[in-house]
């Protein structure tokens, strides 16, 4: 399927690599909150996208979205992800919300990683339930559904400023920090202080 003729299959990677049709969504003048040298803690992840900590500890464990700052193996350590991984979270939580196997959510969020991701935000993922497709241009989103093949969209422009609007106020840390940045609300480990103390 050629990328001019009809959208890419998320799930096959078939087409082309199109140009961005906005700025690149990760240059090198963003604000360090999006970079890889600030991460964030699951539970602020969990908040930000609105998923158990249950569910993203098993999406880390299967390798649909991994840490990518920091991926500790064993206990003790905090896993800390950045903010293109919690973009792939939110993506995958408004996958599963619609109905999308966690099998085709897997092969979409492969494809996405394959990618890259300077042109995120020119992206639309579409699905019809069964199969998800992506679209990089308004005439390619058009073409789905006159088609009869879209019934949902999720726009990546807009989930990525959704996500950038959350983690705005809230706490992310260093991954090379000697010490872990104090999160309030964060019971394990003012339950390892406490024993430490004990």
């Amino acid at each position: 399927m050629a990328h001019n003729e009809a959208p890419n299959r998320a799930q096959d990677g078939r087409g082309s690599t199109p140009a961005p049709l906005q700025g690149a969504l990760f240059t090198p003048d963003l604000p360090e909150q999006m970079t890889e040298a600030v991460g964030y803690r699951g539970p602020v992840v969990c908040s930000t996208v609105d998923v158990t900590y249950r569910q993203l500890d098993y999406w880390a464990r299967t390798g649909l979205v991994e840490p990518s700052v920091r991926n500790p193996s064993g206990s003790g350590h905090q896993r800390l992800y950045s903010f293109r991984d919690i973009l792939l979270v939110k993506v995958v939580k408004r996958l599963l919300d619609t109905g999308v196997s966690l099998q085709q959510i897997r092969v979409a969020v492969s494809h996405l990683r394959d990618r890259g991701v300077e042109d995120l935000a020119s992206i639309t993922l579409m699905s019809d339930g069964a199969s998800v497709y992506e679209c990089t241009s308004d005439a390619e989103v058009i073409d789905l559904v006159r088609g009869g093949q879209g019934v949902f969209g999720i726009a990546l422009g807009t989930v990525w400023h959704e996500v950038e609007g959350s983690l705005a106020e809230l706490p992310s840390e260093r991954p090379d920090a000697a010490t872990p940045a104090d999160h309030p609300g964060d019971e394990l480990r003012a339950r390892r202080q406490r024993r430490n103390v004990s």
